[in-house]
């Protein structure tokens, strides 16, 4: 069992090619996804968390990376991040645990994104390249 939470992230573009982002509680930008249940592969945790969170299918693709985020000072998180493609329309709804959706140019990502989701992000459209 690990020492830390784990959340399974994922990097969903719009229609348009836009990054799609979810700000939180803390007013921080970050990917979709959420964590990890027992019993559960990190590709049914982000296609069932895609689902709730935003009510969109997705099809879950290449894992992108992994690395430990401190969430607040001394609570950490073992993040692991998946490239996502959307499967149908895309009619984004917003649930709790979030105050809003905004879809981004990977070029011009908000500055209140953490580091290691803007890392992730950038080796996702390295892969398209």
């Amino acid at each position: 069992m690990s020492a830390y939470p784990i959340s399974i992230k994922g990097v969903l573009r719009a229609p348009t090619g836009e990054i799609v982002l979810l700000l939180n509680e803390r007013r921080e930008w970050e990917l979709p996804g959420g964590r990890l249940e027992r019993g559960e592969s990190p590709a049914e945790c982000l296609a069932r968390e895609m689902a709730v969170a935003l009510s969109l299918q997705i099809e879950v693709g290449a894992p992108i990376d992994t690395y430990l985020f401190e969430v607040v000072p001394d609570r950490h998180v073992f993040i692991a991040t998946y490239n996502c493609r959307l499967m149908g329309a895309f009619k984004p709804t917003i649930s709790h645990g979030h105050t809003q959706i905004g879809c981004f140019a990977p070029g011009a990502l908000p500055a209140n994104l953490p580091a290691g989701y803007r890392a992730s992000i950038a080796a996702a459209c390295s892969a398209d390249v």
